[in-house]
């Protein structure tokens, strides 16, 4: 785990509420104390720290969120407070009041310290941490529980947990709960999951998501965690949670029931090196719950939310994975986004494909999006659409785009993406103009970061995804011009031992599919490491394989010894060395046996270290060439650099042949 901390945490079910709780001061989950320096007795840090903790334990319960700075350089200090978004005032007020004086026991000169409770959250430092997201230290907790069948189980906290991140992230006070039935085959009857997300408020949406995603990715390469009913992880500016049972309050908002503390399993040996002090059982605390003010508020916020998620009479056959309205993403409100698009103008049509259109749009408060809005004339929107929303609210990493949410509403299917402001791959490659753009050093980020997004598809996730549709014109570039995978609307969910599937219904974009798929149709995940190969050879030559047999040519020049040549001209300067490798593992993901292809996280591999040995290619497969009415196979034997297709091909198979801009 590196520099992540683990520790295991036995959590109790039982939550006894009256009209008054009482309950024992629970110990710290865990505390850090920064070891950069140190202060001394009576020093200034020590007076500017004091008044510090005075101030966050005064002002934080109110708003449940604080920060403030004391003194300057160098005996600057900042400090934050959190208390969770279900606690009330009260019960806030107690976690500060009893952190404020933990916290300086367990780290008693040291500049910097985080301590975390059930409740709250308290962090000091000398060195400047707001408005900024930090990940590189967290604490894991699980349930020891296992789980009954782990694949409909994660299936659904995975599509919880992903959809409380984008509720988290746009919510008021970044804070979000959610829960969801487990359903599919193996599922315990009438079981939920139940989730909680929250973020430190100096956040920005767009740090706070990528915050809780970093921390959902985490988990699930936690080996500790696996296969357990409950979790949780807890860092400096984020936290998550998910259970089987219902352990927050019943309102997202401050004024809520808080929930008792629970005593943790003491850590283990190597957790404890890490200077971790424990404190035994102390005062008993009785909270009185303000059962008035509690019901009124409670009331008036559920109606409130009740009218904001409203989702009108339109269901969707999901078969047997969750519903729309279990999974939650975020729903939007057709007239807002009628008012974000213009009315779904054309003058802020970014693209148009077998799906439908996608529009650009500006919410109220300046937030960008991409709205994809389902055909209603199309045969296979309506299941794209369920893939997508099945799928992508459970994904959460930079090189994928990340799902805001979705519409039903008058018979409108709409899904709500965030803005990725260069558009795709397409539009800069193979435009003579923008492809200059594309530096050498740009062209190596943007493989690696497809090949990492497409290993988190295959081995991160915990769900193996496999995309069906890798192509350059579904990879998208943000601001900095770092790749983001789009269109998982063919995409397919694979059980983590399974290694492939058969189809009679060939879908996909001719050019990228492997030969076993696009003539049989297998497909696996060694399918998506055939197109990933195809996207690399147009990456590096700048040239389409749909427009002439790409993999041929690169394989006639790899025999003649003139490799350097296939590299785009108008790349600029390039590392030979790189371009050479980048072309080797081309070659090696387009090989014809699938078994000959290497796994995405020996690409990530062989891209990261150049002292990893590659074996040597076979010949790569023949290219799927378009099939005319009589099957006759037509390959244009041009190399072209042009942004329109002219031909004209026909598919029997439902097969994409369009280069537009991402669906």
């Amino acid at each position: 785990m590196g520099s992540s901390l683990l520790l295991s945490l036995l959590l109790t079910t039982t939550l006894l509420v009256s009209l008054s709780i009482t309950t024992t001061r629970a110990d710290p989950l865990y505390q850090i104390c920064q070891n950069r320096s140190n202060y001394t007795t009576n020093s200034t840090y020590q007076s500017n720290l004091n008044t510090l903790l005075r101030s966050l334990s005064s002002n934080g319960p109110p708003t449940g969120f604080f920060t403030t700075t004391q003194g300057n350089p160098p005996d600057q200090v900042d400090g934050l407070v959190l208390c969770r978004g279900d606690t009330n005032v009260s019960a806030c007020a107690a976690c500060l009041d009893i952190a404020v004086v933990d916290v300086v026991q367990s780290c008693p000169t040291q500049k910097g310290a985080v301590i975390w409770y059930d409740d709250c959250l308290l962090r000091y430092s000398n060195i400047r941490f707001f408005n900024s997201v930090e990940t590189s230290t967290k604490v894991y907790m699980w349930n020891v529980k296992n789980a009954t069948d782990p694949r409909p189980f994660f299936a659904a906290v995975y599509g919880l947990m992903g959809s409380l991140v984008n509720k988290a992230a746009g919510g008021p006070g970044m804070f979000a709960t959610g829960e969801v039935a487990v359903r599919g085959a193996g599922a315990v009857a009438g079981q939920k999951v139940y989730g909680l997300a929250q973020c430190t408020r100096d956040l920005s949406r767009d740090s706070c998501a990528q915050c809780l995603g970093d921390a959902n990715n985490s988990y699930s390469s936690c080996t500790q965690c696996a296969g357990k009913v409950g979790g949780r992880v807890i860092g400096s500016s984020c936290n998550i949670r998910f259970e089987i049972y219902k352990f927050y309050g019943n309102s997202s908002i401050r004024t809520a029931v808080p929930s008792p503390s629970l005593p943790p399993i003491p850590p283990p040996t190597t957790v404890a090196l890490q200077g971790s002090k424990k404190h035994g059982l102390r005062t008993a605390l009785t909270i009185i719950i303000p059962v008035v003010t509690f019901v009124v508020i409670v009331t008036v916020v559920f109606a409130c939310l009740r009218k904001m998620r409203r989702v009108k009479n339109t269901r969707i056959d999901y078969g047997d994975v969750n519903q729309i309205e279990d999974i939650e993403p975020q729903v939007f409100d057709l007239a807002m986004l009628r008012n974000a698009t213009n009315n779904f103008s054309d003058m802020n049509k970014l693209g148009e494909g077998g799906f439908g259109v996608v529009y650009k749009g500006t919410l109220a408060d300046g937030l960008e999006i991409a709205v994809k809005r389902l055909s209603r004339t199309s045969s296979q929107g309506l299941q794209e659409l369920r893939n997508e929303v099945v799928l992508v609210v459970r994904l959460q990493h930079r090189n994928l785009v990340r799902l805001l949410g979705c519409c039903l509403e008058d018979q409108e299917k709409l899904l709500i993406y965030e803005y990725v402001p260069n558009k795709s791959l397409n539009t800069f490659l193979f435009d003579p103009v923008k492809v200059k753009e594309l530096t050498w050093e740009r062209r190596y980020k943007i493989i690696e970061g497809i090949a990492r997004g497409i290993l988190y598809l295959h081995e991160e996730s915990q769900l193996r995804i496999i995309h069906r549709d890798l192509k350059v014109s579904n990879v998208l570039l943000d601001k900095d011009m770092n790749p983001k995978i789009s269109d998982f609307g063919l995409a397919r969910l694979f059980g983590m031992d399974q290694t492939q599937d058969n189809t009679s219904r060939v879908v996909g974009t001719y050019g990228y599919m492997a030969p076993e798929y696009a003539m049989r149709g297998h497909y696996s995940i060694k399918s998506d490491v055939f197109s990933f190969g195809v996207l690399v050879l147009e990456i590096i030559t700048g040239l389409r394989n749909s427009s002439f047999d790409l993999l041929s040519h690169v394989w006639k020049y790899w025999n003649e010894g003139r490799v350097l040549e296939l590299i785009d001209q108008l790349v600029g300067d390039y590392s030979s060395s790189e371009a050479m490798r980048c072309v080797h593992i081309g070659l090696l993901c387009v090989q014809e046996d699938a078994g000959d292809r290497p796994t995405m996280s020996s690409v990530v591999l062989m891209l990261s270290s150049l002292s990893t040995s590659l074996t040597v290619p076979f010949a790569p497969a023949f290219f799927v060439g378009y099939s005319n009415v009589d099957g006759e196979k037509n390959t244009l034997n041009t190399p072209d650099r042009s942004t329109t297709t002219t031909s004209n091909p026909v598919s029997t198979n439902d097969v994409s042949i369009t280069e537009l801009e991402p669906r």
